[in-house]
């Protein structure tokens, strides 16, 4: 951190002034761009990225008026946390994934949980769409669908914007109410080596993918340059593995919960 923004923080800690707090709002906005042109980036186009930047905003400023730097985490790594929970809690309150898109993929979901608890393996897309009563191609087509719905990954914590402090882990970008919730039954370390170990499991293509976008970053197009395949078949790679990364961690968090009754 800059001696310049250190100061800042410093005058701001003490006197809580406006100014000197509009004044990191500018130091940081550039964070603010940076979440919502990648979350925005698998959103339908009717989702405006000037939107995203308005409710991430508002989750920047939550930010800089709660942080305590006395918790030893990076200021960056807070706001992106919140930053990101004020844009999908916004989002969610439009409730702009059609529930046919949701039906879908909580389907797909299931299937992928029963055919792992039964064959003991990640199943075959042939066994998917066999045990849904579907041809591969539409299964092909609901990925498609539903890939152009999900805004995160599984294995994002940020702050809810709430302003309760807590920290919620970002099980479900297509949210089900009906469903298990692993957040609630695993604790963040958990959580944590549960989702790692998830991962590990994951067909080779699907790990590939996940760990190109999540952990280096590289942009699905990118992403199809390493694979040799199309910008859409990488979209459908990684909503499948964010599929059964939900199902295999629905799974845990039962198996937790049924072991502490």
């Amino acid at each position: 951190m800059a001696d310049e923004t250190k100061t800042l923080w410093r005058e701001f800690r003490k006197s809580r002034d406006r100014a000197l707090r509009d004044r990191l709002i500018l130091t940081y906005a550039p964070l603010v761009k940076f979440v919502a042109g990648r979350l925005g980036s698998g959103l339908p186009a009717h989702v405006d990225e000037g939107d995203l930047v308005s409710y991430g905003l508002l989750g920047l400023i939550g930010a800089i008026e709660r942080y305590d730097p006395d918790r030893d985490v990076k200021f960056e790594t807070y706001a992106i946390a919140r930053i990101k929970g004020a844009i999908i809690d916004e989002l969610r309150a439009m409730d702009w994934v059609p529930r046919s898109v949701r039906a879908r993929a909580r389907d797909i979901e299931r299937a992928i949980g029963a055919l792992e608890a039964k064959l003991h393996r990640a199943p075959t897309d042939e066994e998917i769409a066999d045990r849904l009563g579907i041809t591969t191609d539409e299964l092909d087509e609901n990925l498609t669908d539903i890939s152009r719905s999900s805004i995160a990954a599984l294995d994002e914590l940020w702050t809810v914007s709430s302003g309760s402090g807590d920290q919620v882990s970002l099980i479900d970008t297509i949210e089900d109410t009906s469903g298990p919730q692993p957040a609630q039954a695993l604790d963040q370390t958990e959580l944590r080596e549960a989702l790692g170990e998830a991962i590990a499991r994951l067909p080779e293509r699907e790990k590939l993918v996940i760990t190109l976008y999540y952990y280096e970053e590289l942009t699905l197009r990118e992403i199809g340059e390493v694979l040799g395949v199309t910008e859409s078949r990488v979209s459908q790679l990684h909503t499948k593995a964010i599929l059964r990364l939900k199902a295999r961690l629905a799974g845990t968090a039962a198996a937790h919960a049924g072991a502490g009754d």
